[in-house]
């Protein structure tokens, strides 16, 4: 089934993030009283009446700012609404029409889209408040007060009344998620751009430009995949709690709980990762996804592949099972290689070996290595499966899972990567004796 997408526009600081916040039920969308806070589009599903669509939350237009990002946000919008089968746009009931509300009138006029007008922030539902933005040619407006949670089901009522005139039956698109997380100002956004092949996402030198995850659509091989962009992962001491860069790190954070693939991207042009570098791949790692780390930069200076290997090898010891490859979103070099690499982790995440291949990788293991004896006791290995994959996870069966130290769990994990090609991703080895559930 198809999923309508329902664009959320407006000026700065009308409560576009707060809208789409209420509506999807959770909080995805930065909320701050800050104009500008929303920089990219931003997807979520929703749901009402028995409709699932897409809510994109977007940047404010503004076009008196003198935010140098106003003309990329205002670009993203245009984006938004050219995708969108339903625009909501959101004016302010306290402030009154504006000139920027014109604006924005001006560009839906000519979008061929259906408009829901909804006029905020009118705590006391002064209805009269909304006569005046009549005068933006777009209908009947719609009074909303979100702190009050005053009118939002009127309005989702008329949003999805616009679905019968859209083919739902439509084949929905199952992508595989690839999220590329990093560092701040590592060349995330470059490398989407380039992969995609047009400006998709923000783009600057400044540190910190992505503060939202954003969802692209990418086809690769006759697959359907989408990019997520995330913020930069700072020092958690650089990043105060309840600022909006902090929910920009637990954004990107979830993002990769809920990736397929993490793209870890560092900073070619320096001679060491940094820890940093180090906390964010551990993290992937942790999260239990297949990665690929992705060495950007690499046009800036000559370097020795096999020196960076060794020190990767060792400031990433915890996984040394990483794919590596190296690139310049510059010149372009390498990145036919990307989305190849990113695959074949993927691929390698979701093997599932036959029990019976399984024990006789076991067996063999055991044969020439069997775990050492403590306090007199020895752990006798009885048999291993697989119970799921992404990662692939194996239950070994024993009559004691306390007798297995890590030496010998690290033993049958490099003897297990030895059998089958796992590279790329990590596997868990999970210990059950004798009368544990």
């Amino acid at each position: 089934m198809y999923k309508p997408i329902v664009a959320v526009v407006g000026r700065p600081n009308v409560g576009k993030s707060t809208f789409f916040n209420r509506v999807c039920g959770k909080r995805i969308s930065i909320v701050d009283d800050t104009p500008g806070v929303t920089r990219d589009r931003l997807y979520a599903d929703a749901n009402w009446q028995g409709y699932t669509f897409s809510l994109v939350d977007t940047g404010g237009i503004d076009r008196t700012s003198g935010d140098e990002f106003q003309n990329d946000i205002k670009q993203q919008a245009l984006l938004a609404i050219q995708e969108a089968d339903v625009i909501v746009f959101i004016v302010d009931g306290k402030s009154g029409l504006t000139t920027n509300d014109f604006e924005v009138s001006r560009i839906l006029h000519k979008s061929n889209r259906p408009i829901v007008l909804v006029v905020n922030k009118l705590d006391n539902f002064e209805i009269e408040n909304t006569y005046e933005f009549y005068n933006l040619g777009l209908g009947d407006p719609y009074p909303l007060s979100l702190a009050q949670g005053k009118g939002l089901g009127d309005i989702l009522d008329e949003i999805v009344k616009h679905f019968k005139d859209i083919d739902l039956e439509k084949e929905d698109i199952n992508a595989i998620k690839i999220a590329i997380v990093g560092r701040p100002n590592v060349g995330k956004s470059s490398l989407i751009n380039r992969l995609v092949n047009r400006d998709r996402v923000v783009v600057s030198d400044i540190e910190g430009t992505t503060r939202d995850s954003v969802y692209v659509p990418f086809r690769y091989d006759r697959q359907d995949f989408a990019l997520i962009d995330t913020a930069g992962l700072r020092k958690q001491k650089v990043v105060d709690n309840g600022t909006i860069e902090s929910y920009s790190v637990l954004r990107t954070m979830s993002a990769i709980d809920d990736c397929d693939i993490a793209l870890i991207v560092v900073d070619g042009g320096k001679d060491k990762i940094t820890e940093q570098d180090v906390k964010v791949a551990g993290y992937v790692h942790e999260s239990g996804k297949p990665s690929v780390i992705v060495v950007n930069k690499w046009d800036i200076k000559s370097k020795d592949k096999n020196s960076y290997l060794k020190m990767l090898q060792s400031e990433l010891s915890f996984m040394s099972y990483f794919n590596v490859i190296f690139v310049s979103a510059l010149t372009g070099e390498g990145l036919g290689q990307i989305m190849k690499q990113a695959l074949i982790s993927f691929q390698n995440a979701s093997k599932r070996i036959q029990t019976s291949v399984l024990n006789d990788f076991l067996h063999e293991a055991i044969l020439y290595f069997e775990p050492q004896a403590r306090s007199g006791n020895r752990a006798k290995i009885k048999y291993i499966t697989q119970t799921s994959t992404n990662p692939p996870t194996f239950i070994i069966f024993v009559n004691d899972a306390k007798l297995i130290n890590f030496s010998y769990k690290r033993y049958l994990e490099n003897k297990l990567r030895e059998s089958v090609d796992f590279s790329g991703t990590p596997i868990k080895l999970v210990f059950k004796g004798k009368g544990d559930e």
